[in-house]
């Protein structure tokens, strides 16, 4: 496979794992990396043996044909269309832009200038996802009725020491959380065609719990804390989604979908791994542990708890999508039509109206066994075959 010469911008704390999981997969050739703040991207060089360049010299490299936009999520859109000007490939982390708008006007640039773009999350093609998609596809429910999708926790201030952006617009569970959901069900269940939502907040002002010099004090809120929505799929499947950071302690699964012939359920979708389960007719269920599967392994971080973390599985297939003339799986179209789902709700949950979807052909090929092992550099691929 041909390699291609990647630059990152963004150096915060997520850039340590895409450098570290970047080595994993063929195709893929770290040159720079860049940040408005040096000292960042210095020591991410040094970490990673990696140029540490200025982002305007990174854009004019011609060593550098994709972008990975690592930056925080308001700066995505100018980051991306920067890069897209410079004659770059894109791939950004989520979400694609802080607006349905915002993402639409980088899709059609990078169509315009015949350059691929693509968007984190690429969980669900990860082990779970892989192996959820082929027994939907293979009719292990029947066709899909009905499901539930939860994510709901006690928000953010309690580990991070600066916490506010998350609770102000553009942030908040559903913008923060929801790409990883949202991202899963459209690769299992196709494009959503409607929304309807209610949407509120437990508090009006958090308290900053986590160590640091904000600890104690107060902040206001200004989104949703707490979202609950119904997604009609144009497929005819009804899905709960609710997402909150207003709760102690809940048992709701993370993905549950019940079909004409039995039930599937599935992990946490930010990760790669976890088990699978499935259960035919009333049976009893039936896991599948993912961790002995490609991409499913429990590799990150060193202290528990530990997950399966395998970020740039998406540059890797979108870098061979390139190469074969092919759709990236993790495609713009795919962020674009998820980030119009997240609006979507949060208007819905405002107006207290439906919500129709314009965006639709988003449903991800599936990626196959070969397909998916075909992506890793020649160590890596000889010692999973070991």
């Amino acid at each position: 496979m041909t390699r291609i010469g990647v630059g990152v911008i963004g150096c915060g704390n997520i850039s340590a794992t895409y450098l570290r999981n970047a080595r994993l997969f063929a195709g893929i050739e770290l040159v720079g990396c860049a940040d408005l703040m040096p000292e960042l991207a210095e020591a991410r060089a040094q970490e990673y043996g990696v140029r540490a360049m200025t982002v305007e010299d990174l854009l004019a490299s011609p060593e550098i044909g994709l972008v990975l936009n690592l930056t925080v999520p308001r700066a995505h859109y100018d980051v991306t269309l920067s890069a897209l000007s410079a004659g770059k490939h894109v791939f950004t982390e989520k979400p694609l832009g802080v607006t349905a708008d915002e993402g639409q006007r980088l899709v059609d640039e990078a169509e315009a200038r015949n350059l691929a773009i693509g968007s984190a999350p690429d969980t669900f093609l990860g082990a779970a996802g892989r192996h959820a998609r082929r027994l939907v596809d293979q009719g292990a429910i029947g066709r899909p009725v009905v499901g539930t999708a939860f994510m709901m926790g006690r928000g953010m201030e309690h580990w991070h020491p600066n916490p506010q952006f998350y609770y102000q617009p553009g942030a908040g569970p559903v913008l923060d959380m929801g790409p990883y959901y949202l991202t899963m069900l459209v690769n299992l269940l196709g494009p959503v065609a409607r929304v309807s939502a209610l949407a509120g907040q437990g508090q009006d002002e958090r308290l900053i719990t986590a160590e640091g010099p904000l600890k104690g004090t107060t902040f206001p809120v200004g989104t949703p804390t707490s979202v609950l929505s119904l997604l009609e799929f144009a497929s005819g499947a009804m899905v709960t989604f609710g997402a909150s950071w207003d709760v102690f302690r809940h048992s709701n699964h993370p993905i549950e979908l019940h079909g004409t012939d039995g039930s599937l359920r599935l992990p946490d979708p930010d990760t790669f791994g976890g088990i699978v389960s499935v259960s035919s007719r009333g049976a009893d269920w039936v896991d599948h542990d993912t961790a002995g599967d490609l991409y499913g392994a429990v590799n990150f971080p060193l202290a528990e708890p530990r997950i399966a973390n395998y970020r740039v599985l998406g540059v890797a297939d979108l870098v061979r999508s390139l190469q074969a003339g092919t759709a990236p799986r993790a495609s713009g179209r795919l962020a674009l039509h998820v980030l119009e789902i997240m609006e979507a709700i949060l208007r819905s949950g405002a107006q207290g109206e439906w919500v129709r979807l314009e965006t639709r052909d988003v449903q991800p090929a599936p990626l196959p066994e070969e397909e998916a092992a075909a992506l890793l550099g020649p160590q890596e691929a000889d010692a999973k075959a070991r």
